[in-house]
């Protein structure tokens, strides 16, 4: 009986334990908000105002669509994938390999499975927020609101989530901290860059407009477009079941691979 009770259970998460785990995180967050915040902002906004602005008075309509609203929807992505894909890479390397705050996290009750859900919780939850940037940005370039940008932050929360998760795994698989950049030039850029956030992926050849429907980001363009636009479809369900889908993957993954290397 004492050994049974003693003895953690495999793949719980414990409420305290994240809560623990993300008090400390919005504690440390205090120190360093403004510049997490400035860049998490300034670096999409930059985008809306020279695509939406800049070609805007080229393009000025992409089918139905205003091309500075087409664009501003569009960018929300971008935020979120900034503001969670480099925290979920950097905050967990450093913290790992550099600080050694998961090994002294670990030493009190709190599991690996439990770290990691907690710091992505937190990551993603942040990249929602951030999300909103461009849509008040383009209020002010003629984008209308609508009730449906009111889901605006539970699908960034999604896509953050599965970013950051994705994050955390390219550090456990990282030998450096310069690995990442082959990351960020090979991987994260081309897939903002096909994910309709500028012009949509139909005019993209055939082969790579199949290879960008495989891109959790072009799920996120289109649903959060879809919300904001008020064009809302049955084909909605699907790009947010490949969000869930994402997420839930990259997760896993992401726990599996770390605990194998914080647990020896």
């Amino acid at each position: 009986m004492t050994t049974q009770a003693t003895t953690r259970r495999v793949h719980r998460l414990e409420p305290a334990a994240l809560a623990g785990v993300m008090t400390r995180d919005i504690v440390l967050f205090k120190r360093y908000w403004k510049a997490t915040t400035f860049s998490s902002i300034v670096q999409p906004t930059i985008y809306l105002l020279a695509f939406g602005v800049g070609f805007g008075s080229l393009l000025h309509h992409i089918g139905h669509v205003r091309y500075v609203p087409y664009v501003a929807t569009g960018v929300v992505a971008t935020a979120v994938l900034f503001s969670s894909a480099f925290p979920g890479m950097f905050n967990t390397f450093i913290r790992w390999q550099f600080q050694r705050t998961y090994d002294a996290l670990l030493a009190a009750p709190v599991d690996v499975e439990e770290l990691l859900t907690a710091e992505i919780l937190w990551i993603s939850i942040r990249a929602g927020v951030y999300g909103l940037a461009p849509l008040v940005v383009g209020f002010a370039f003629g984008l209308v609101p609508t009730a449906g940008m009111l889901l605006v932050p539970l699908i960034g929360f999604a896509t953050g989530f599965g970013f950051a998760a994705f994050g955390v795994l390219v550090a456990a698989i990282a030998k450096t901290i310069d690995n990442f950049n082959y990351v960020t030039s090979a991987v994260l850029t081309p897939m903002f860059l096909v994910a309709g956030t500028f012009f949509p992926i139909s005019q993209l050849p055939h082969g790579l407009r199949t290879v960008a429907k495989f891109n959790p980001l072009y799920h996120c363009v289109a649903l959060v477009r879809d919300v904001s636009l008020s064009t809302i479809t049955t084909a909605d369900l699907g790009h947010a079941a490949v969000l869930l889908g994402f997420a839930l993957v990259m997760w896993r993954l992401a726990i599996w691979r770390l605990e194998r290397r914080l647990i020896d």
